[in-house]
């Protein structure tokens, strides 16, 4: 499973530098394009930075009904990114959002790439693909989702969009997509 994670991430990390270089971020140090997977970061690693594609990987299952001796998987991810726009006024995060939501659709394009193994140098190429489908995109976010819901007559309401705002004014975006592969380990 470890090979499909890191040939998804790597083939979007290089897709981000292509398509934008200047959207960087520094990690213990090092500048790279600004997508990291939080599972790879530090106990220690500070909060999320802003205009930086997260994804956190999810469930993992096996797809029944196919032909083959490798088991195809699959495997939710969450891609999450928020800004506080480029302006100290803050009125153009919904633009730096959009493009945002825009960069991350054109690093999901195509939507596979060839499976390696990285822990080698150089890498080898596994022979099969990874693939994936369009990013779903949750509604933009100005608050906690927790603090968001409250109880009206017995039941959980949205709180209006102005209130309980993050205190640094940011607003966030979830994407959800499923990325599927084939195990390395071989069925009976």
């Amino acid at each position: 499973m470890q090979f499909a994670k890191d040939s998804f991430f790597l083939a979007l990390q290089q897709r981000l530098a292509a398509l934008n270089p200047g959207r960087t971020v520094t990690i213990n140090g090092a500048t790279v394009p600004a997508i990291v997977v939080a599972e790879n970061l530090p106990p220690s690693a500070m909060e999320p930075q802003p205009n930086t594609f997260y994804i956190e990987w999810g469930a993992a299952n096996v797809i029944d009904g196919h032909a083959g001796s490798a088991a195809l998987m699959s495997l939710t991810c969450v891609i999450s990114y928020y800004t506080l726009g480029t302006v100290q006024s803050m009125v153009d995060r919904g633009r730096v959002l959009g493009q945002l939501d825009d960069e991350l659709l054109g690093i999901c394009q195509p939507t596979n790439t060839e499976k390696m193994d990285y822990t080698q140098s150089p890498a080898a190429d596994l022979g099969t693909k990874v693939f994936w489908s369009q990013p779903t995109f949750e509604m933009a976010t100005t608050r906690d989702v927790e603090d968001n819901l409250v109880a009206y007559q017995g039941r959980a309401v949205r709180r209006a969009m102005y209130e309980q705002a993050y205190p640094d004014g940011r607003v966030e975006r979830k994407t959800r997509l499923t990325v599927f592969f084939f195990s390395e380990v071989t069925l009976l």
